[in-house]
């Protein structure tokens, strides 16, 4: 007897493959049919199975690649020592890359592949990152939004408090909740056996993975989210309508502006690619999920959203912050430089150009 949470990957498999089943069948005895078989023959599965990764092979070229940049222009001559913000948005950095490199690649062969290749092991870790990434990254937008909230409100009582080490713990805090909050999802996936193919799908009871999937909206969208707004909302309004005595309209002034309005901006960006993800989580729960193509298109857009939020962050940086974007055109240019000169130093007698 397969477990519903396992049912319903294989459902969602057959309106892959485009097989001759109807999609609303209900299973009441638990078991599966003989002919849902999990091959890919049909063209549409053949042009999902390239598509997707082509997709996902742009996420994660493109997001490597502006993370690692965001990490090389905040280490570089030490930009992030004394500087909180700058903490956390390496912190974010770390998160979208950890979560690229980790996850993206694997949960790409999905759609590529008939079955899991990489075993029980990665079938639990991917998820776990997963999540992980997730949690770090709500956490670390509403850290720094309480963290501009203070540098701008309160910019002389908060020097205390916003100082280097107390970010460094802060982050710390994040990674350990993170951890803790994740954790959950390291039995939450397990490799499953089916018609001699490896699949990698949640084994827990419908009941738990109800409650786990809630728990995860809350922790890791709505309450991040309710502390971000508020901090905004505050730090907004004082911005546009208080009147410090000591800056009125000067740089330093102007220079908060548009550090809050990138932070404000990745934060939108968070909450607009993941939110798909937990209402299709939600619908699933809490609607009657009909097994189509419909809902197969919605929950497969839902993934190269959310997954699409780890590349977003460094664009953003770069269209609005003029710093970020001097700073990038260095690192190319260094990273050019470096490179054309390792290509002329010796020719290919081993003798100095």
């Amino acid at each position: 007897m397969l477990n519903p949470g396992v049912k319903a990957i294989l459902k969602e498999r057959s309106l892959f493959t485009s097989l001759s089943i109807s999609a609303r069948s209900i299973i009441s005895d638990g078991e599966m049919p003989d002919s849902w078989n999990i091959s890919s023959d049909s063209l549409e599965a053949r042009a999902i199975s390239i598509i997707v990764p082509v997709v996902f092979s742009l996420i994660f070229l493109v997001g490597t690649v502006g993370n690692s940049l965001v990490l090389a222009v905040l280490l570089h001559n030490g930009e992030v020592k004394y500087n909180t913000t700058n903490l956390f948005i390496l912190n974010l950095a770390v998160a979208d890359l950890f979560f690229i490199v980790f996850c993206v690649p694997f949960q790409a062969t999905i759609y590529a592949l008939d079955g899991w290749l990489f075993g029980a092991v990665a079938c639990k870790a991917v998820h776990f990152f997963i999540y992980l990434t997730l949690y770090a990254s709500s956490f670390t937008l509403a850290a720094v939004s309480v963290d501009r909230y203070l540098a701008i409100c309160y910019p002389l009582k908060s020097r205390n408090l916003r100082t280097t080490c107390n970010a460094v713990l802060a982050i710390i805090m994040i990674w350990t909740l993170s951890v803790l909050f994740a954790g959950p999802y390291l039995s939450y996936y397990e490799t499953i056996n089916y018609q001699e193919t490896f699949i990698c799908a949640p084994v827990w009871e419908d009941k738990h993975r109800k409650i786990l999937d809630i728990l995860t909206f809350v922790f890791s969208y709505i309450l991040p989210i309710s502390v971000v707004s508020l901090a905004y909302a505050r730090t907004i309004k004082f911005l546009w309508t208080a009147v410090d005595p000591l800056e009125g309209l000067s740089e330093s002034r102007k220079a908060k502006r548009r550090v809050t309005k990138m932070i404000i901006a990745v934060t939108i960006l968070f909450c607009l690619c993941w939110l798909p993800h937990h209402l299709v989580i939600l619908y699933f729960w809490f609607g009657y999920f009909h097994f189509n193509q419909t809902t197969f298109a919605l929950r497969l857009a839902s993934h190269c959203c959310s997954y699409a939020n780890s590349c977003l962050n460094p664009i953003v940086y770069a269209l609005i912050s003029k710093h970020f974007r001097k700073k990038f055109k260095q690192v190319f240019t260094c990273v050019l430089v470096k490179t054309r000169r390792s290509e002329l130093t010796i020719n290919p007698s081993g003798q100095c150009c």
